[in-house]
């Protein structure tokens, strides 16, 4: 009986495999462009005549030092660069107070993605909990942890995790 469950299991598995394998003669054409030749869409950030709008994400990447700050390998501690970045980031949404702004957190491809996404929270929420400290209302903050999915410079050395170490505050239109 354990013989014959054992044959028709294996028979099964061998039919299903073939099922697999079969393949179309002919492809789907591609998608079509609908957009091709034609002007993209003004930017958001900017008006009709490309003017950087105030209180725009391009206004705010202007007008301060740096959307990015960095951090040390497996840190989400504040650095004195790190909250000098963050003191005109803050200066500059007081100015803006009906702003909403999205802080990104990133990690180094090196460890799990599971790790990578905690580390990644815990930079983000390090970099909202000082703009807090310094009179940003939190409602006007989110975070999320993007981990080692996006990173900014490709390669695997120092220089490049260097630069996927970070979090970037992303003002949103």
């Amino acid at each position: 009986m354990a013989r014959l469950t054992h044959t028709l299991l294996t028979a099964a598995a061998l039919a299903s495999l073939g099922a697999c394998a079969h393949k179309p003669k002919q492809l789907p054409p591609p998608p079509v462009d609908q957009n091709a030749g034609m002007t993209p869409p003004p930017a958001t950030s900017g008006n009709a005549d490309g003017a950087i709008v105030p209180g725009s994400d391009a206004d705010f990447r202007r007008s301060v030092s740096s959307n990015t700050i960095l951090f040390g390998l497996d840190q989400s501690d504040i650095d004195s660069e790190a909250r000098a970045i963050l003191d005109s980031q803050a200066t500059w949404l007081q100015r803006y107070p009906q702003v909403r702004a999205t802080i990104e957190g990133h990690a180094d491809e090196r460890g799990t993605r599971e790790y990578n996404l905690a580390l990644g929270d815990r930079r983000a929420n390090a970099a909202k909990n000082y703009l807090v400290a310094r009179g940003i209302d939190p409602s006007r903050l989110t975070t999320i942890s993007y981990g080692k999915e996006r990173p900014v410079a490709l390669g695997s050395d120092e220089a490049s995790w260097a630069q996927n170490r970070r979090s970037v505050t992303v003002v949103l239109n």
